[in-house]
C-alpha cells in the first residue's frame, strides 16, 4: 500500500482543521431540520426508526434531511489527545496551539452546568436509543470521561489548571450523579436517571475517578471505584470474555468495547497501584487477541462475525495491545492490523476512512467522531510509541 500511517494521520487531521472540526455522526439523524416542525416524533419507535434509517443506509441523505455538520465535544476530546501525541513527537507548538483552542471550546461546551453541578459533557444531538432517550447535551459518562482525559493531558504540559479543574471536577459528576446500587449490582450508570449495567461504561467511570482518587488522595473515591470495577471483573466469562451489558438486547461481545475494557481496566490498576485484577487483565486479552482477529490483521467487529469491518475495532487495538499488551509481539500484531486496516479502509482519493465495510456492501460515509478522529488519535499514539522504540533502538 503506498499509503503510509504518517500521511493518513496528517491528511485526516488537514481535513478536519479545513471543515473546522465539524462534521456528521453516525447517530446524527434527529438533528433533521424536519423535527423543527414534529419534535414529538423524536421520541418513541419513529425517532429510534429515523437514527437506525441514517446510521445504516450506505447513502447520505442528511443534507437532504437537513442534518448540519456539527462539532462533537467527544470528537474534540479525541483530536486533542491525537494532537498532543504529535506535540510529543515533533515538539512543534503548531500541535500544542491547536490542542489548547480546542480545549478553550470544549470548556463552553459542557452540559447545564446548574442541573449537573459538576463539569460533564453530552452530544450534540438528540439520541434515541433501545434502552433509553437521551437528549442533545444531557451528559454521559463516556463523552465526559474522554474529554476529561483531553482536558488533563493537556494540563499536564501546559501546567493550566483551567484544564485540570474541569476534569477533576468531572469526577464528582461521576460519583455523585452516576453511581449506582442496584439488583445487587454497584457500578456506574452510562447516563444519569437510567439503571442499565453496561461493562465498558462502568469500568472507564471506575477508572477515570480511580485516576482522579490517585491525584487528589481520596480514599471514598478509590474504594468506589475499586468496587466497580470488581462488579464488572466479576461477570467476565470463564473464557475471558464480556458481553456488552447486562439487559437481553446487549448479550454480544464485540472488539472494540471488548477493548475499552481492558484499556479501563488497565489504567484503573495502574492508578491504584494494585494487581488485583491482572489475571483477569491476562485473560481477557488473550480472549481479545485470539478470537477477535483474523491473521491476516483484520480486526473482526464481533466475536463470531468479522462484519462490520470498522476503523473503530482498529483504533482500539491499537491502544488495547500496546497500552494493556506491551509486548513487542503486541507491537507487531498493531502495526500488522494497522497494515490490513490502511488496504481494506483507506480511500486515497477521498481522503479519509470509510465507515464500515460489510459483506455485500461498504458504506463510504465521511464521519468525524466516530470514525475520522479516532483513526487520528489513534495512529499519532502509534506514530509516538514506533518512534520511541525506533529512537532507543538507535542508543543501544
Amino acid at each position: 500500500m503506498n499509503t503510509s500511517l504518517y500521511e493518513c494521520k496528517q491528511l485526516i487531521l488537514d481535513a478536519a482543521k479545513n471543515n473546522n472540526y465539524a462534521g456528521q455522526d453516525p447517530f446524527d439523524g434527529l438533528n433533521s431540520r424536519l423535527f423543527n416542525i414534529f419534535p414529538s416524533l423524536k421520541t418513541g419507535l419513529f425517532g429510534l426508526a429515523f437514527i437506525q434509517l441514517n446510521k445504516r443506509l450506505a447513502i447520505n441523505i442528511r443534507p437532504l434531511l437537513g442534518v448540519p455538520k456539527m462539532r462533537n465535544p467527544k470528537g474534540i476530546g479525541l483530536f486533542i489527545l491525537g494532537l498532543l501525541e504529535d506535540y510529543k513527537s515533533t515538539n512543534e507548538d503548531k500541535y500544542l496551539t491547536e490542542a489548547i483552542t480546542l480545549a478553550d471550546w470544549l470548556l463552553t461546551q459542557q452540559s447545564d452546568p446548574a442541573k449537573w453541578q459538576h463539569s460533564c459533557w453530552g452530544y450534540h444531538f438528540d439520541w434515541n436509543a433501545r434502552a433509553f432517550y437521551v437528549p442533545k447535551g444531557k451528559p454521559n459518562v463516556i463523552t465526559t470521561i474522554y474529554v476529561a482525559q483531553a482536558l488533563y493531558a493537556l494540563s499536564v504540559i501546559t501546567g493550566d489548571i483551567k484544564y485540570s479543574n474541569p476534569a477533576f471536577d468531572s469526577a464528582h459528576f461521576i460519583v455523585k450523579t452516576l453511581y449506582k446500587e442496584s439488583e445487587g449490582r454497584k457500578y456506574f450508570a452510562y447516563i444519569p436517571g437510567e439503571s442499565a449495567f453496561v461493562h465498558n461504561a462502568n469500568l472507564w467511570g471506575a477508572a477515570w475517578v480511580a485516576k482522579v482518587a490517585s491525584i487528589t488522595n481520596n480514599n471514598d473515591y478509590k474504594k468506589l471505584a475499586l468496587n466497580a470495577a470488581r462488579q464488572t471483573v466479576s461477570e467476565q466469562g470463564a473464557d475471558g470474555s464480556w458481553v456488552y451489558g447486562a439487559r437481553h438486547h446487549h448479550q454480544f461481545i464485540d472488539g472494540f468495547h471488548t477493548g475499552y475494557n481492558l484499556e479501563a481496566l488497565t489504567v484503573l490498576s495502574d492508578a491504584l497501584q494494585i494487581d488485583e485484577f491482572n489475571g483477569s487483565i491476562a485473560l481477557g486479552l488473550k480472549y481479545y487477541k485470539e478470537h477477535l482477529f483474523e491473521d491476516d490483521g483484520t480486526a473482526k467487529y464481533y466475536n463470531n462475525n468479522r462484519y462490520p469491518l470498522d476503523m473503530h475495532s482498529v483504533s482500539q487495538a491499537i491502544f488495547t495491545l500496546i497500552k494493556v499488551g506491551q509486548t513487542v509481539d503486541d507491537f507487531t500484531m498493531a502495526k500488522k492490523i494497522i497494515d490490513r486496516s490502511i488496504e481494506t479502509l483507506y480511500l486515497s482519493k477521498q481522503k479519509c476512512f470509510i465507515y464500515q465495510k460489510n459483506k455485500y456492501f461498504t458504506n463510504k460515509i465521511d464521519y468525524i467522531r466516530w470514525t475520522q478522529a479516532w483513526v487520528y488519535y489513534s495512529f499519532a499514539f502509534f506514530n509516538r510509541q514506533n518512534n520511541l522504540v525506533n529512537k532507543k533502538c538507535d542508543n543501544e
